[in-house]
């Protein structure tokens, strides 16, 4: 304890903070206890691992946690719908919380603890102390993992009791596909007890062991929908013991992301955690011990009947190990890419060679698999199937929609088959699926958010959104019918497709097949007593004169359009054939976007910025604007240097760069007569706008990026 009464000044020292608590993981047991917690009391707290506290939260999902204000229940929501903040200690105090950081304190990737740190002073916690949390969490692993008694390898503890050489283990390690085949090595060639395996796995997991005991526990009956053969391939089990309390059965406990969405399908505060070998977890799962059939055979048939009607079971094709295995590869391949984050799945033919499957991962491509030739039709024509195209017809391109679902959530798909001369290629595109984002996650910069909500306050006008595709369009704008979405609004939206819902607001899908387009969707609109109309393209002149209209008779409507900037767009509608003095009146703003990547925050580290990092800085920022920037010397930059949760790229997500024009009385008068891009350019920087470039730099400075994505956005790279 002594250790710990010095570490706090010299943590929140570091941070600038002011409350510390570190929570150990109690050895055997599901939850966490505060080893040490600042302020007057020093009492103990227990925690359970769940995503009902954050604490418990960071602990079950082996994330870190910067929480800007934990009594935000939106922000709370955002990442995990049951995450809750335990106010009580606030309550009993004068002591207010006001930010968090949370950090899993991890060792040879077991959970040890966690770290949560109180209060940055004045500011938000930021990504440096997100880096340098991680760094003091993982010297505490080390300790905490010492305290414990554990090993840093799943059988060291063999070793150490001279059941093998640790030289004959290692070979074995290096030579195994996995554990499985490896504890099968491990008992037939070297005759190591079960009991003894399972005593390894659970002095390093941290967990009990539970052996083959069918009169002490049994199958835990709930109404999930986990499916028998997803459950028999991760090799979970789901108990229950003499008591029915649940406990969760794995051969890999450290696996987070496989217990988040076991803790999601059962829908259970409580519940503990143990470990077992492969073939114990299939005997309670209802295999004999030779591996065949055995007495939940039955079972598992019934399970695979019902999935095939009931469209809750989403991974029973990909699980089942009984199905084709092409069915299995594209559900594993819908699968990894939603889990992945990819916006698009590409299925490439090759003359002569195997398919690419290759994944669109924060707007860049990258090889995931390559199916033989062989396969290649069968693919395809499972792909087909899914989406209720013709199977038969190979020579025109395409278009459907699949759906499927992960760890509950029905995800919708794209598809567009494309003919080429080494066979059909297909392009799925993942579609956004959920609520939307709050405006604050948008990273506009203070300006371009301070003025953005002026302009939606307007009782009437038109704000338009432009980019390319895959630019965030549709994201900003739901943030921002988000912010405006009250009892009092009537709000329609028509898009294609509909991604984001909102609970509020009326939204329709247009279906160009059926002759219902935006354009008719939009006057059916005014029929029906709108405040805020969204139309989700002005794809045509129709539906941009009409967008126009329904602004100039008191309506505040939102489009998108594909544009390059927000001055080009008014050139744009112009060249449509629109009225220069409808427009004008009738425009109230255009927010111009691209997404560029970010930095890992895993790997991201500071250097100082070399003297042709400077002179980008400058040439782009603009001389007569430089002066805003207030550039400090020596000035640093951040970089990815490349690690395993990046996939050693240096980045891992991307943000939004933005570039806002507001419709001014001298912008009016340019548009009034026609002028050119170049002078409306120079019109609204002076009201104010600054460029996507300009935006970018700043997000440099900020630590959000580095200078060769804004050169790419830029077109200087």
């Amino acid at each position: 304890m002594d250790a710990y009464h010095k570490l706090e000044p010299f943590v929140l020292g570091l941070f600038d903070a002011e409350r510390m608590s570190i929570f150990q993981r109690r050895r055997q047991h599901q939850d966490l206890v505060a080893r040490f917690k600042t302020g007057i009391e020093t009492r103990e707290i227990k925690v359970p691992i769940s995503p009902m506290s954050i604490a418990g939260y960071v602990a079950l999902s082996q994330l870190p946690l910067i929480i800007d204000d934990p009594y935000n229940k939106e922000e709370l929501a955002s990442i995990h719908k049951r995450l809750n903040f335990a106010d009580k200690f606030d309550k009993g105090s004068t002591f207010k919380t006001r930010n968090i950081i949370c950090i899993p304190i991890l060792d040879s990737g077991v959970l040890m603890g966690v770290m949560q740190i109180i209060n940055k002073k004045d500011v938000s916690f930021t990504e440096d102390d997100l880096t340098l949390a991680n760094a003091i969490a993982e010297i505490m692993g080390k300790k905490f993992r010492y305290e414990l008694g554990g090993t840093s390898q799943p059988f060291d503890y063999l070793v150490h009791r001279n059941l093998i050489p640790e030289k004959e283990l290692k070979k074995l390690q290096e030579t195994s596909h996995d554990n499985r085949q490896l504890i099968q090595r491990l008992t037939s060639e070297h005759r190591v007890p079960e009991n003894d395996l399972g005593n390894a796995l659970s002095v390093h997991y941290q967990v009990p062991y539970i052996a083959y005991l069918p009169d002490k526990y049994h199958l835990f009956q709930s109404d999930s929908k986990l499916n028998l053969s997803y459950l028999k391939r991760n090799f979970v089990a789901v108990l229950a013991d003499v008591k029915d309390s649940p406990i969760v059965l794995m051969a890999e406990p450290n696996n987070a992301t496989l217990l988040m969405e076991i803790e999601s399908a059962l829908g259970i505060d409580s519940y503990e955690i143990s470990v077992s070998l492969p073939n114990i977890i299939l005997q309670y799962l209802g295999e004999a011990a030779g591996g065949g059939s055995g007495p939940g055979a039955m079972d598992e048939i019934l399970d695979e009947i019902g999935s095939s009607a009931d469209e809750i079971d989403d991974q029973s094709d990909e699980m089942s190990d009984d199905a084709p295995a092409v069915v299995r590869l594209v559900s594993r391949v819908l699968h990894d890419a939603k889990r992945l984050n990819a916006s698009d799945i590409h299925v490439d033919p090759e003359k002569n060679a195997p398919t690419r499957v290759r994944m669109r991962i924060d707007g860049v491509c990258r090889d995931v698999t390559q199916v033989p030739a062989s396969h290649h039709s069968a693919v395809i024509a499972r792909i087909k199937i899914m989406s209720n195209l013709n199977i038969a017809e190979k020579r025109v391109p395409q278009d459907g929609k699949l759906s499927f679902r992960m760890s509950g959530q029905l995800i919708e798909v794209r598809v567009a088959t494309i003919p080429t001369i080494a066979g059909e290629g297909v392009v799925m595109r993942i579609l956004a699926a959920g609520g939307a984002m709050p405006m604050s996650k948008l990273n506009l910069s203070p300006r371009n958010h301070k003025k953005i909500l002026e302009l939606v306050q307007k009782p009437h006008g038109i704000i338009l959104v432009v980019g390319p595709t895959g630019s965030g369009k549709t994201t900003t704008l739901h943030a921002v019918l988000g912010h405006i979405n009250t009892p009092e609004k009537k709000i329609w939206t028509a898009e294609d497709p509909v991604e984001i819902t909102q609970p509020g607001l009326q939204q329709v899908q247009v279906s160009a097949k059926i002759g219902f387009t935006f354009a008719n969707a939009l006057r059916a609109f005014l029929r029906a007593d709108p405040d805020i109309i969204l139309i989700g393209e002005m794809r045509d002149k129709e539906t941009a004169h009409a967008g126009i209209e329904a602004s100039l008779t008191g309506h505040l409507v939102f489009s998108t359009l594909h544009t390059n900037s927000a001055p080009e767009t008014i050139t744009r509608l112009l060249d449509l054939g629109l009225d220069p003095v409808n427009f004008s009146d009738a425009c109230v703003g255009i927010l111009a976007q691209r997404l560029i990547r970010t930095i890992c925050p895993n790997c991201k580290e500071k250097y100082p910025a070399s003297e042709s990092d400077i002179a980008f800085i400058k040439r782009q920022y603009g001389q007569e604007y430089i002066e805003e920037l207030s550039l400090p010397e020596p000035l640093m930059l951040y970089k990815g240097k490349g690690c395993d949760e990046c996939g050693d790229t240096g980045y891992r997500g991307r943000t939004g760069v933005h570039e806002l024009l507001s419709m001014t009385g001298e912008l009016r008068s340019l548009v009034y007569k026609e002028a050119s891009v170049h002078e409306m350019k120079a019109q609204a920087m002076l009201d104010g706008m600054r460029t996507l470039t300009q935006d970018g730099i700043l997000k440099v400075l900020k630590g959000d990026t580095d200078i060769p994505q804004v050169q790419i956005i830029s077109g200087t790279g």
